[in-house]
């Protein structure tokens, strides 16, 4: 399991941008970044910078995936026939802890995390208790039946913070989700704009 290496809303105030849409974000409240240094006036970025940026924000939108983790789907990504930019996000959402996320049937990324490395979670009728774990299209992603009265799971179904992507088909009534396709960006509801072109710039120069 990937250590979480800063607080969730670390990464919000870092970025000074509410990244996942969560009415609790500090970012709603103070918008400059944390530590004593965190009200001066940014300086502008410049390329290599927002490049950098683009990349930490989509990285930490994941859970905060170590470097290691996030290189290894870009060079996936950039394997594959196509937009390297667009491949990078239909890989990321292809994860498992992604899915279980979007499924809505935990109410944040890091728990879907430990929801699935706990066993809480089957795929195709199997337990996978592999975050990363790949899910592929007509994949069937359900609840352990032990696990569907979890007060965490109830509550995460019945919040309207966020909507079901069109890419998912899921029954709560279940706690079933099948993976219907592989989005494009365009598909994935990102409360904030993501730029993986500026990742692929990043990578290519570095």
């Amino acid at each position: 399991m990937t250590k979480r290496t800063s607080a969730k809303y670390k990464i919000d105030r870092r970025m000074g941008e509410n990244i996942w849409g969560r009415p609790k974000s500090p970012v709603n409240r103070r918008e400059y970044g944390p530590g004593q240094h965190g009200q001066r006036r940014k300086a502008k970025l410049s390329d290599f910078g927002l490049q950098l940026r683009a990349k930490q924000k989509l990285k930490g939108y994941y859970g905060d995936l170590t470097e290691k983790q996030f290189r290894r789907i870009y060079g996936e990504a950039e394997r594959v026939k196509g937009d390297t930019g667009e491949n990078l996000v239909g890989l990321l959402e292809r994860r498992l802890d992604a899915v279980v996320y979007r499924a809505k049937f935990v109410p944040t990324v890091f728990a879907a995390r430990q929801f699935v490395n706990h066993g809480h979670v089957t795929v195709n009728g199997k337990s996978v208790n592999i975050p990363s774990y790949r899910v592929k299209e007509g994949d069937v992603i359900e609840v352990r039946q032990k696990s569907k009265q979890m007060g965490l799971v109830l509550e995460a179904a019945q919040s309207s913070e966020r909507d079901v992507p069109d890419y998912l088909e899921v029954d709560h009534s279940k706690m079933t989700c099948t993976f219907v396709r592989t989005p494009s960006l365009g598909d994935v509801p990102y409360p904030v704009m993501m730029e993986p072109n500026l990742v692929v710039e990043y990578y290519a120069k570095n």
